[in-house]
């Protein structure tokens, strides 16, 4: 029997609309919907390899448990009965902050799962919640926090006049700034209707080929082109100056702090030409719509606040966000209704409350509780020492900065336990794995992209649509898997806790369905979720009468530019000097090396699916070709890499791409150090080149992971054991 159903892609966190064919139960093939209103039939290369996922040999399907170096099959109710028993056994001994969660980027497809987690974490009181948004993008909430968030948001990607991207490659990494629901055919669609795109990045990347002017910068250069972009901008006066006199301040004090970042100084620093600097930035200035928005990688590298809040200053400097009046482009669907307003939100504190870390006086912060320093947390002994640690779609042995004293850390762990498809290098070492159900075998919704707004513009979805999956397919004969949220539901019945959700309290007696927790999560939502279900390809739930609304009268909260730490901060980076090598001091190196992502890969996951590693199953450390042969090296080369702080091996491809002086690397791949000699199958751990106790954002706690300088040796294979 074969018949095909509609569905949500949840390999990554785009939520592509796609068609699944169904064999005799099975999911054997995926293409795009072409009836799908927001993806307009596009799937990637990953999503349509999800049959594979769900069938793949390397699955886990049943839990297991850790005896000495191994680990054996346990029935989920046993496993969930020993989980329950040690957290009791550690709160009642250490507390709750004894308990730590970690919630990675596989959380974001399942919110269900997630909401449960938080429940969970709420009921025993821990206060120590940890998310991978801390690892690769805290700059965007901070910058927020400093800056202000303009109630109404920005004007949408679609009508867009211009657009600067800063790191970010979106026809690939699906983020960054070009709305992520088809991104090449918007990008296509903007370029043909005559927008004007300007790409800064150390890459000429898939994105930047397409753009009009692409600045092809020194890694860890982003607040020094920004500030001088600014510059030029406040210079020509080319500002938005009645948006400026009404709703902002500190407009003097940040034409003070960028007037030193000049064209010719810009140039000299960041390794870009003044004329093509100039240039950009009257294209962007002359708009008269359209963003700056940044990707990962000016977050992982230094001064990612300063960098995020510079673009958010631009931005305000042309008064790029929506008016009075105008149609509100994404009123949401599975969650209240937003109606903006024409003015800036009050500004949440920043940093300095809530949770207080125990080590470098880190606590939580607009951004969260950062994982840079959770490691710090297990290790370091007495009153408040982390003993337990629960991961939820997330491996921190492949993402976690300073991989060796993460591995130093997990070892130590009283409890580690995952939920996790595969044996991932975290898995390995865990007490418990608890393998969940995959996307066709349980409901989904698209309510995760809605809340994306947080961080800023062109993050969410561009217009208010909604998708509900059923459940496709049965879980693989002979498995025994759970869904995210009923581990957390199934421990806090074990350990009698009262979770909540919404606002509404989960009956702990009877088991609620995945529907039934969707409708709870979705309680007030301006669509109801049974009128989203109506529409098995999605469906946008436009309403033209929704506006902007004016300012609230008397209303005195202003965008800030000219934030005190924001402008010190920046004083500090034009004291740094300015060095011919890799190095940000007098120490000197060879290469700065940037993150990136892999078409066929997503952070941990793809790896062991054939289809996906036709090319190669490691990260290969793309080099300009210049460069391998000044060092006498070829594609295939192994090398060691080289950082302040530590060394791993790469393998050495090469990519006129990637500017002279750069090597460019996936994060996320590698494992504990006793499998280095598998270079050329699982790759290198860039986080080991990170020191998390130096270089890193005061406030967020990130640390440098990209743009880091390194130095870069012939090697061989048989130096991994050494």
């Amino acid at each position: 029997m074969t018949e095909t159903r509609t569905a949500i892609c949840r390999f990554c966190h785009s939520f592509c609309g796609i068609k699944v064919t169904i064999e005799n139960g099975k999911a054997v093939k995926v293409v795009g919907d072409k009836d799908n209103p927001m993806y307009f039939g596009y799937t990637c290369v990953k999503g349509r390899q999800l049959p594979r996922q769900h069938d793949n040999p390397e699955r886990v399907l049943r839990p297991l448990q850790r005896h000495g170096d191994h680990h054996h099959p346990v029935r989920s109710d046993a496993a969930l009965d020993a989980i329950a028993e040690k957290l009791n056994g550690l709160i009642a001994a250490h507390g709750p902050r004894s308990v730590a969660l970690y919630t990675g980027t596989y959380t974001f497809p399942y919110p269900a799962g997630r909401a449960m987690a938080m429940a969970f974490m709420d009921a025993i009181k821990s206060p120590m919640r940890f998310t991978s948004a801390t690892i690769d993008q805290p700059g965007k909430p901070m910058a927020m926090a400093l800056h202000g968030r303009w109630h109404a948001g920005p004007r949408p990607f679609a009508e867009s006049d211009v657009w600067i991207l800063v790191g970010a490659n979106p026809v690939i990494s699906k983020w960054g700034g070009i709305p992520q629901y088809n991104p090449a055919k918007r990008l296509h669609d903007a370029l043909k209707r005559g927008m004007k795109l300007v790409v800064i990045d150390p890459r000429r990347t898939e994105t930047a080929e397409k753009a009009h002017i692409h600045l092809q910068c020194k890694p860890g250069e982003d607040p020094t082109i920004l500030a001088g972009i600014a510059n030029i901008i406040l210079s020509e006066g080319l500002i938005d100056a009645e948006f400026l006199d009404g709703d902002v301040s500190g407009l003097e004090a940040f034409r003070e702090a960028v007037a030193p970042f000049t064209p010719d100084y810009v140039a000299r620093r960041a390794g870009v030409d003044a004329g093509q600097l100039i240039e950009a930035a009257r294209l962007f200035a002359a708009g008269p719509s359209g963003m700056i928005t940044a990707g990962t990688g000016p977050n992982m590298a230094p001064r990612g606040t300063l960098s995020e809040y510079l673009v958010l200053a631009i931005n305000t400097l042309c008064g790029r966000w929506l008016r009075a009046g105008e149609k509100m482009p994404n009123p949401f669907v599975l969650i209240p209704e937003r109606r903006g307003r024409a003015q800036a939100e009050i500004k949440p504190k920043p940093w300095g409350y809530g949770e207080q870390l125990r080590v470098r006086n880190l606590g939580d912060n607009a951004s969260g509780l950062t994982p840079a320093a959770l490691a710090e947390e297990i290790l370091l002994e007495g009153e408040g020492q982390v003993k337990a640690l629960l991961c939820v779609g997330s491996n921190p042995m492949g993402a976690w900065p300073d991989q060796l004293r993460t591995y130093e850390a997990l070892k130590t762990l009283e409890l580690l336990a995952t939920i996790d498809i595969k044996m991932s290098a975290t898995a390995k070492m865990a007490d418990f794995v608890l393998p969940p159900r995959l996307g066709f075998e349980a409901p989904a919704i698209t309510m995760s992209n809605e809340n994306a707004w947080f961080y800023g513009s062109a993050t969410g979805y561009p217009e208010p649509y909604a998708q509900y999956q059923p459940q496709l397919v049965e879980p693989p004969e002979g498995s025994d898997l759970l869904e995210e949220w009923e581990v957390f539901y199934g421990l806090g019945q074990r350990m009698g806790l009262q979770l909540r959700i919404n606002g509404q309290d989960v009956d702990m007696v009877r088991k609620p369905t995945t529907d039934e927790l969707f409708e709870m999560m979705c309680r007030g939502s301006r669509i109801p979720l049974s009128e989203v279900k109506k529409y098995p390809h999605g469906h946008i739930f436009d309403d033209p009468s929704i506006l902007v609304l004016p300012k609230e009268e008397d209303w005195e909260e202003t965008l800030d530019i000219g934030h005190e730490e924001m402008m010190g901060e920046l004083a500090a980076v034009f004291a740094e000097p300015i060095t011919e090598h890799a190095g940000y001091s007098a120490q000197r190196f060879s290469h700065r090396l940037v993150s990136r992502r892999m078409n066929d890969v997503y952070n941990s996951s793809g790896r062991d699916i054939p289809a996906l590693t036709r090319n190669h199953s490691y990260n290969p450390a793309f080099m300009n070709p210049g460069d391998l042969a000044a060092l006498g090296l070829n594609a295939g080369d192994v090398v060691r890499i080289s950082s302040g702080h530590g060394s791993i091996l790469g393998v050495v491809e090469e990519a006129e791409d990637v500017r002279p002086g750069v090597i460019s690397m996936a994060h996320a791949f590698g494992d504990a150090p006793r499998f280095d000699d598998q270079l050329f199958f699982i790759g290198s751990n860039t986080g080991r080149l990170t020191n998390t106790t130096e270089d890193y954002d005061r406030r967020t706690g990130m640390p440098r992971m990209s743009a880091i300088p390194v130095n870069v040796t012939p090697a061989s294979l048989e130096q991994a054991a050494q």
